[in-house]
This record gives C-alpha cells, structure tokens and sequence, in this order.
C-alpha cells in the first residue's frame, strides 16, 4: 500500500496509513503507526526519494508470539515487530527500552500512539546537554505515546540535521495519574533492525589505555556494553557501532551511536533468533529507579546516531562536524587552541614560586602559549592523601598566592591555568571536618576508599554552592584563562540521607544533573575560560562533557606509541581539537620507553599539543628541537585542530600508524606515519594519501610535485630516517599551479 506524503521540509508526513520519512541528502528514516496503533520502524538508512510502504513489517504467525486479544489472526506479534521504543511486561520478549513498576506493582506498560508534532529547530532538554540547531539547520518530530491504563504518556523525540548524515533521539515519560510510579529503567532510543549481517564496532579499555578498537561479529543472544561506575568511565565509552562485516574506512554502512551522558550508560544489542538486531542506549539501569511523582516528568539523555554508506570515516567526519557546531557550547569551540606546558611531570608536588616562574620563562623561550599548574598548590597538598576540597592556595609554597604566577605570565605574554578535582573530598581536609555528610556514603555501612578521598554529592545544592563560590574566587582573583578539571574516583555507595528509601535510586543521575548545573553555571559565568576535562586522563571522555568543556585530557598515558592506539580509538567518535595530547620527558613515566623526541612532537602534534616535562631539563638541542616543534605546530594548527581528519593505517592491525589532516578546499594537506618496530631489510610499505583533489597538483615537503589522483592511488613509499624503533616522518602537501 502506498503512502502519500505532505512534505514538510526535512520530515514528510503520509496520512494512510499515518508514516513519518525525516530525510535529507544522506539518509532516511522511517516509522509509522501499526494498525494496532504501535509505533513500528520501518526504515533506516541511506537517502530515499520516496517512500512507498515497502518496509511495512510482513503479518505472518509465529509459534509462541501472543497477539493482542484485539486481534483475531495470529499474524501480528509484538515479538517480532519492529518497533521505535517497545514497552515491558507484554507479548514482547526482547529488551524493553522503557520499565515502570506502577503503583499496584505491575511492570506492564504499553504505550499506544497518540499524537504528534513538527517544529523548526531543535528544542532544549532540561537540565541536560544536547545538541543544537537553530530553525534553518534542523527539525524536529515528536510522537506522544500513551498507556491509559497506567496514566502514562511517552514523548518521543527525532531530530533530523539538513546538512548531517545525524538523527538524534531522546524520550520523555510523563506521570498524569494520581499516584507516584517508579520508572526503573528508561532509554534515550530503541533500534529495531530486520535481517542485517553487521559487526559490532565498541570502544573498550582500561586506565592509561583508553578507547580500544574491538570489533565482533553480533550472534544471537543479547551483548551489554556498560559503565557502573557513575561516570563514562575508562573501560567502555559511551559509543557503539553496527558496521558492515567488509566496511572499511572508505567503504560500507555503518550506523554509529554515541550517548550525551556523563554517568552510568548501558547500551544493549539483542540479535534474536530471526536475526532480527535491537540496539538500545541510555542510563544504566542497575540501580536506577526514578520515584515520578504526579504531572511530573523524567527526560532521558540524548543519543546521536550516525549512518554512513562510506565507510567509518564518513562517520567519523559526522560526529566530529556535529559535535563541533551543534554540541560545544562554549565560545572555544572553533577558536584554535593554546600550546601549553602543564607542570606535573616535571615538578610534582614539590615546587615554589621561583620555581615555577624559572618553568615560565624556559616555557616562553621555547614559544609555548600557556603554563598550567597542576596538583600540589593548595591546602596542605603534599601528597594525595589530603586537602581536596579545601580550595585555598598553600602559603607554605605559594606565599604570594597565585597572582603573582598569572601575572607574569601574562606579563610574558603568556596565559596561566590551573588544576581543580573539585567532585572529591579528602579526608583529611578542613571540607570533611566541617560537612563529613557531603559525601556519599551509606551510614552505618563500611566505606570504600580510594587515593584518601571520597566522592562530593553534586546532588546538593549546598556542594554546589560551595564550589561555585570557592573556584568563582580563584578565577576572579587568580586571573585564570583556563581549568583542567580533574576527577580521579568513581562512585561507591551511592546513597543520599536526605532522600526517602523509594528515591535512592535516584542518587546518580541526580549528581550528574548537580554535575551539569554546576559546569553550566561556571561555563556561562567565565565564557572567557577555557575548560579540560580530565579523569584519571580519558576516564570521561563523552558528549556531555563536550557540551561545556571543549577539550578532554585524552590519557594519563603520555607515551607517544601508546597514544598511537588511544587517539586512533578516540578519533572514531570525537574531535582532534577535544584531544589533549603532550609530549613528555623519557623513559615515559608510564611505559618506561624511550622514544625520539621528533616522534613525540608528532603525535602530540595530532591533537591540542601541549608538554608536560621540565624545560630546565632539556639539552639544548632538545631545546632548539621543541623550538621548531612549536613553530611547527603553530603553522600548521588550524589545520590539524579544525581540518577533515582521514585515518589511513591502524595500528591494531599492524605496526604502523598513518594519518591525514586535509583542509577544506583541499589545498593543503599534512600526513604523518608511525613505524613502531624497526627490521632488518624491512620490507617497503605504501602509503597512500586521502582526501585530496585528484585534478590538483601537490608539492610534497617541497621536494616534488604529484596529482591528487596519483597520491591517493599509486601512494609514495614513505621512507623515515631509518632510525630505529619509533620511526616517524610527516609529509606536508601544499597545492600549486598548475604548470609550475
């Protein structure tokens, strides 16, 4: 049956029966309301002209699958529908993405088709990041389910993007009866797809080696990719990816999700025994439970997903596009961003003003931008056993306090940043002296403990008061230009006193809305600073952080072959210019490798270079090296922050690294290249570059000219100086005219 559809820009609309196409030049999705009034999908993928009802679900009888007692076939079946956001407790047995235990107990819930609305843009969810548009970039489809048995109503919510292979999904449940419900379980979105061969693509890891590429064929059962720990968290980030079996970075469909959340997130991928795949994403819901009070509302975080036809680079130049100029926030997003030399590995917790300012002007000479300090200058902090919370400078070591330091750098022409853990409480501390009930804790019950601290309940205001009022006093008094906002432990009994039994399921996500309030009041107070986030390095690394705090401290791990897999990883999803990367002193604090300083400037050149080692230390040719290092990286940064980034070899499958940052008119082009292990009579590789003009000639490093068609075809052979272990070289590709 054929579908007329009223079209309204990027969402058409057909009446009979009731279907929704949201459509742009990249891809189509569709749903449309069943005959039993459930909201079915039929269609996701690349761009459709028209649609004409072909991917209405087939009625057919299935052994064992319960009908609606509505009906009096049995061809329709629940169990097999697919369907935009099943409920739980009926003829459905796959994964739920939405569980309320009602009143009377029950967890049966069915949401029926109701309404639904169109608008221009894209509407703020409160209390949570998201992405935005303005009414020319995007609109906007609502769909109102209810379930008027349980006096519940269901908002669904699809953003489609005119110029971005990107739909973004959120839900929103409603209480409109008279008694509380508790919503235990509630996702952002639920994907039903019919017979699909596909892979599944995640990023995995552990502290100091973040955001491993897995990739595994999806087989029948259910496969649960999660964080406990109330935060993104270091072993799985908040991103997955169905991907086809042959895809490669320039071929294949890929759908690619990624949550807006900083806490706890689930995603789930059910294959079923007619290969039928169900991907869901959301809050974690071991230990989630939402007391939802009457005319009360609970808005899930917001999911962004991504289809490709092209491969995982078209992917990847989707999310980092969207979430460049539809997710940060900040006034930093497009602004390039400074060189910086942070001063933990090079001083620890043992320094001084003088020598801080011997640090500053070393920093200087060498051209670097910005001197951030790190841990060690407050309270009494010695050692990390005491004195988080206590927000005011240690005399002892400063006793000019911090002015002094931002003062002449930026006198210097430099700018000062410093470091915050303003989540964590220390035990020892005049903070838990005064307020040991800010912290979360079960009373009565034994404690963990890690690195001395405990976790602050950013669920209270009065917490959040309390920081605001102490970091707005160091800003203002301080000077600061830019916080590296650290967090180095995750939740551990998780419990508010304040809360009644029936809302304790409610602590994490509250602390992360008290988490969003607090970034959001100090982000829009000092528009002019700029933030990183930080977490034990990446153990935080997602969207919502990027919505406030443009740049993430990629890894603790600073070895540059290390970082070779971290930031390969972490470009999936998420920008070049969200990632800190800094070259450090060697043996490498954390591998005890020793590596050229050149292959160290290069990998951190492929992000927001900065150095975190002593200058004093240097020789002075590794002075005159990070010299160039620097002067090198300021030519070529905007390119490298804010160019198209094209990974060309990945170093989980080989020894070798290679990458590409191409500008937008594709006139200037930098590649760099990675040999991990030396041989001997090493065989020759290719390299061939992408994203060029095929009809342009290029200079290479200014020794010969090539087309655009023959780089990216034929390749070079790319010959590093033959120096060993953790070789590297980098080729810069300038277009000329044609002729010269």
């Amino acid at each position: 049956m054929s579908a007329a559809f009223q079209n309204h820009d990027l969402i058409s609309v057909a009446k009979d029966p009731l279907t929704f196409h949201l459509h742009n030049r990249y891809l189509s999705y569709v749903l449309g309301v069943d005959e039993q009034d459930i909201l079915a999908h039929h269609y996701y993928g690349s761009a459709v002209d028209h649609y004409s009802n072909l991917r209405r679900y087939p009625r057919l009888m299935r052994h064992f699958a319960p009908s609606p007692e509505t009906i009096e076939t049995r061809d329709f079946s629940l169990s097999t529908l697919p369907q935009e956001f099943p409920g739980s407790g009926g003829a459905d047995y796959r994964e739920p993405a939405i569980v309320v235990k009602l009143a009377n107990g029950s967890q049966t819930v069915n949401f029926l088709y109701d309404s639904y609305t169109i608008t221009a843009g894209k509407p703020e969810l409160p209390g949570l990041p998201a992405t935005f548009a303005n009414e020319d970039e995007a609109q906007t489809l609502t769909v109102k389910l209810v379930e008027t048995d349980a006096e519940l109503e269901l908002y669904l919510h699809y953003t489609i993007f005119r110029d971005l292979p990107v739909i973004t999904r959120s839900s929103a449940v409603k209480n409109v009866g008279q008694k509380p419900v508790q919503v235990e379980r509630l996702f952002s979105f639920s994907l039903d797809s019919p017979d699909n061969e596909l892979d599944l693509l995640h990023l995995n890891g552990r502290y100091a080696q973040e955001r491993n590429v897995t990739v595994e064929p999806l087989s029948t059962g259910i496969k649960i990719l999660d964080s406990k720990r109330g935060a993104s968290g270091h072993t799985q980030n908040p991103f997955c990816a169905l991907v086809d079996p042959h895809a490669t970075e320039h071929s294949g469909e890929v759908f690619g999700f990624s949550l807006i959340y900083s806490g706890s997130h689930k995603s789930v991928i059910q294959m079923d025994g007619y290969n039928q795949v169900r991907v869901q994403m959301g809050i974690n819901d071991q230990g989630f439970a939402w007391w939802l009070e009457p005319q009360k509302v609970l808005q899930s975080p917001e999911a962004v997903l991504v289809h490709s036809g092209h491969g995982l680079n078209e992917m990847s130049q989707a999310f980092h596009q969207l979430f460049l100029d539809h997710l940060m926030h900040s006034d930093f997003s497009r602004k390039e961003r400074p060189i910086l030399l942070n001063n933990w590995e090079a001083t620890y917790f043992n320094f001084n003003e003088d020598d801080l300012k011997k640090i500053i002007a070393s920093s200087h000479d060498l051209g670097i931008e910005m001197f951030v300090l790190d841990d060690g200058w407050f309270g009494e902090r010695d050692a990390a056993t005491s004195s988080l919370g206590d927000w005011v400078v240690d005399r002892k070591k400063l006793p000019n306090g911090l002015k002094p330091l931002s003062d002449y750098c930026h006198q210097l022409g430099m700018q000062f940043g410093l470091w915050f853990e303003p989540e964590m409480i220390s035990v020892k501390s005049k903070l838990y002296q005064d307020h040991p009930n800010w912290v979360l804790e079960v009373p009565g019950q034994r404690r963990s403990i890690d690195r001395s601290q405990f976790v602050l309940n950013l669920g209270r205001q009065e917490v959040r008061d309390y920081l605001l009022e102490r970091m707005s006093y160091i800003i203002e008094h301080a000077g600061l230009d830019y916080i590296k906002w650290d967090m180095n432990r995750n939740m551990t009994e998780v419990y508010d006193e304040r809360l009644s039994p029936d809302e304790q399921g409610e602590v994490s996500h509250r602390y992360i809305l008290g988490l969003y309030d607090l970034l959001d009041a100090l982000t829009q107070k000092y528009p002019q600073v700029l933030f990183e986030s930080c977490s034990g390095g990446g153990g935080r690394y997602d969207a919502g952080m990027l919505y406030y705090m443009p740049q993430t401290w990629t890894s603790d791990n600073t070895d540059a072959i290390a970082r070779l897999k971290i930031q390969y990883g972490t470009s999936l999803v998420y920008p070049i210019v969200s990632m800190g990367a800094h070259v450090s002193a060697v043996p490498n604090e954390q591998t005890g490798r020793m590596t050229p300083l050149r292959t160290r400037g290069l990998v951190a050149s492929s992000g927001n270079l900065g150095y975190e080692l002593n200058p004093l230390n240097l020789l002075d040719n590794e002075k005159q090296e990070v010299k160039q290092q620097v002067a090198w990286y300021k030519e070529h940064r905007a390119l490298i922050q804010f160019g198209r980034f094209y990974r060309i070899q990945d170093p989980f499958k080989s020894t070798r690294t290679a990458w590409m940052f191409v500008s937008p008119d594709k006139k200037q082009a930098v590649a760099m290249y990675f040999n991990v292990f030396s041989e001997a009579s090493m065989p020759l590789h290719m390299l061939n570059f992408v994203g060029l003009d095929p009809a342009v000639k290029y200079s290479v490093n200014g020794e010969y000219t090539a087309y655009g068609s023959e780089l990216m075809h034929i390749g070079i052979y790319p010959l590093t100086q033959n120096d060993g272990d953790f070789d590297s070289a980098v080729f810069e590709l300038k277009a000329v005219e044609q002729g010269s």
